[in-house]
């Protein structure tokens, strides 16, 4: 019989990119996914050390994995259980030290060895089964390291369709260490993919349909891989050859960025590539200098104004998003007033903010002057209502417009497809099902929460005449 398999995702996109292939790793040891935890022969979390309180979410999750698996032992079958990603990465041993239960633990570098790691516990799980009353083990595996190998050199070719649009990963890890963010420690030293293996990855995800591909990287604008030509290729280069070999490829969007990394040879880039969306992440974390300075990120706020007016001369119909941390320790009013007015001038099709919270390690965790948890809440509020405004006027302005939509799937109601838009926006419209995986020209009817409705407009080619974003 064919055994279960649930992953839940937490965080970023690469995440998503990660639980993915380790799903496809699984595979060929009769492994498929399902949506049930209760169901499963095997549940992995894979976890992500961005977000509050990360570690005690992991924690919790365990204890309910852990009743659901005794009740599974009652009926005679069992669960393996595992914990991978970034929190994996950074607390592997309290992990093992809390729950002593557990089979495997694994860092986001060494999930190519899963495989061996599953084996392994499977044989500890039927030890288990064979051995009812005595006291439960598990079969208690940590890898945490960083190994010399590469993960992709051994990740399988053969993988299940992500659909219409895909995720690629292409770089990993990261050598800024903003004093904020872990994950120098969890993802280890920068390190770029060959431009070889990134381009056969990413014709097979277009042979099984895929019509978008997002390049994913911690710092994914720091691209250096190897090129076809033996030279060292940065981010500029691989888009544009991926734009020239794949012509089944019609969209190409890439995150996480860093504005240190926006070098002018990939500003140039989104004016000459039509499949280069134009739709931009770029954090900036804060407006202030003096903050920017005080979490390594080696940019100014005018320095990165700088690169939005290079950007929007070359490509005037570009929209950002970015990150926002508030209240980072010693951020004074006039900090919070500097955030407030780069956004302002700037203005942002979508973005996200969040207050400061220390991570264990890093060496913000460690600065005197922490912002009460009063002052964040209201200035977190101030940034959010501002983000929101903007969103709003962005999406309302689009109504009336041709855009044109990338159809991606079957609606919530009979007869109506979602897509996307070239700047991510959700549209839905009452298509037929063949015209998914096709670009379609939508004429933008209405304004919902956080979508676009819309009817299919005959006899217009796609829209792409140069207007700002937002004004």
């Amino acid at each position: 019989m064919a055994k279960k398999l649930f992953i839940k995702t937490y965080g970023c996109q690469m995440n998503v990119y990660d639980s993915a292939r380790m799903a496809d790793l699984l595979a060929p040891l009769g492994y498929g996914m399902t949506e049930d935890p209760s169901d499963a022969d095997m549940v992995i979390l894979n976890t992500c050390h961005i977000r509050e309180k990360a570690s005690e979410k992991t924690f919790s999750e365990l204890g309910r994995l852990r009743a659901q698996r005794v009740q599974r032992q009652a009926e005679g079958r069992d669960t393996i259980i595992a914990v991978a990603g970034c929190v994996a990465q950074a607390e592997g041993a309290e992990i093992m030290r809390r729950v002593p239960d557990i089979d495997i633990v694994l860092g986001p570098q060494t999930y190519h060895r899963l495989p061996e790691m599953v084996a392994r516990a499977t044989r500890a799980r039927d030890e288990r089964l064979g051995n009812q009353g005595k006291p439960f083990k598990g079969a208690g595996m940590l890898d945490t390291e960083f190994p010399a190998e590469s993960k992709f050199d051994f990740l399988p070719e053969a993988a299940a369709p992500q659909g219409v649009t895909a995720f690629l990963a292409i770089q990993e890890g990261c050598d800024k260490f903003c004093t904020f963010c872990v994950v120098p420690y969890t993802r280890g030293a920068e390190f770029s993919r060959p431009v070889s293996q990134i381009v056969t990855e990413a014709k097979r995800l277009v042979a099984q349909g895929a019509r978008e591909i997002t390049l994913l990287g911690q710092n994914v604008n720091a691209y250096h891989g190897e090129g076809i030509d033996g030279a060292t290729w940065g981010l500029a280069r691989l888009v544009r050859y991926l734009a020239d070999k794949i012509p089944d490829l019609s969209r190409i969007r890439y995150t996480t960025s860093h504005p240190r990394d926006m070098d002018d040879d990939l500003i140039a880039a989104h004016g000459d590539l039509p499949q280069l969306m134009p739709f931009l992440h770029l954090p900036v974390q804060s407006g202030s200098d003096r903050i920017l300075e005080a979490m390594n990120r080696q940019h100014t706020g005018d320095h990165f104004r700088r690169i939005i007016e290079k950007l929007r001369h070359l490509r005037p119909d570009l929209a950002l998003s970015s990150d926002f941390i508030i209240g980072f320790p010693g951020e004074s009013d006039a900090d919070h007033k500097a955030t407030v007015k780069l956004i302002e001038e700037i203005g942002f099709a979508q973005s996200f903010s969040f207050k400061y919270s220390p991570r264990p390690g890093t060496p913000a965790a460690m600065l005197e002057l922490q912002v009460p948890e009063a002052v964040m809440d209201a200035r977190l509020q101030e940034i959010q209502a501002l983000l929101e405004a903007q969103l709003v006027a962005f999406n309302r302005a689009t109504i009336g417009r041709h855009v044109p939509v990338l159809i991606e799937r079957a609606g919530k109601h009979s007869g109506q497809m979602m897509g996307k838009s070239p700047y991510l926006q959700p549209v839905h419209a009452y298509l037929p099902a063949e015209t998914i995986g096709q670009e379609i020209e939508i004429e933008i009817t209405e304004l919902k929460h956080y979508s676009l409705g819309g009817m299919p407009a005959a006899g217009h080619a796609a829209s792409r005449q140069p207007e700002r974003a937002i004004a």
